[in-house]
């Protein structure tokens, strides 16, 4: 896997993040983190390790992850927790799938068989359920976890779809867009960890109803999203 890289946007994730680089040596890849500049705790907290450094411009979980996608250099990305969740294990399958199936983006999921998720609540299981289906029935996007962001893609092609949400609506603006612009979606079952330490960065009820909002929004312009 000598042509991925991971891309991982952490924000006050010192104490979780070092140990998933740790965890992370063992597989020789490349690693580009995202961070603020003003999270010194978590810049300080892996300034002995080897990998490459980017500051957002702005806030944000989409800025950080867009900031990324648009910056390696490689010819497939991975998105990556830093809080621990995501195995790294299921990165080979998920890199043979791509190829083998010459997929331009695959989504993780953590309800499909042999998935599940050792973090999700009540309230987001409902969430993403709602999500999810709206997904179908607006964009017929035939995944399974619309708002799980563990996604390995070929980089040239998603950067054509112009992703610019800088707030957890990236979440859903990333499969809708692939969809519109006919890019090869794929789905494949993942395990979700329980977070090593922290927090969750998401609001329920704040980033839901940005995430509604935007998905109403692109449904009735979505032909202006359309750039292949």
């Amino acid at each position: 896997m000598k042509d991925l890289t991971l891309i991982i946007p952490a924000k006050k994730e010192k104490e979780s993040l070092p140990k998933v680089l740790d965890e992370l040596k063992q597989y020789n890849l490349k690693i580009m983190i995202i961070l603020e500049k003003s999270d010194l705790e978590t810049i300080n907290s892996i300034s002995n390790y080897n990998c490459e450094i980017l500051y957002q411009k702005n806030n944000g979980y989409g800025d950080a992850l867009i900031h990324g996608i648009n910056n390696v250099d490689s010819k497939y990305f991975c998105i990556f927790n830093a809080d621990g969740s995501f195995d790294p294990k299921e990165l080979l399958k998920m890199y043979d799938q791509v190829d083998a199936h010459n997929y331009d983006i695959i989504f993780g999921s953590r309800y499909e068989k042999n998935a599940g998720s050792e973090d999700d609540t009540l309230v987001t299981f409902i969430g993403n359920y709602i999500f999810t289906k709206l997904g179908r029935i607006f964009f017929k996007l035939n995944i399974t976890d619309i708002l799980y962001t563990y996604v390995l893609g070929l980089t040239k092609n998603v950067r054509k779809i112009n992703l610019e949400r800088k707030d957890f609506s990236f979440c859903v603006e990333l499969p809708i867009k692939a969809k519109i612009n006919h890019l090869k979606i794929g789905s494949i079952n993942s395990m979700e960890r329980k977070r090593i330490a922290g927090r969750k960065k998401v609001n329920a009820i704040r980033d839901g109803f940005l995430i509604l909002k935007y998905m109403i929004l692109i449904f009735f312009t979505k032909k202006n999203y359309k750039v292949y």
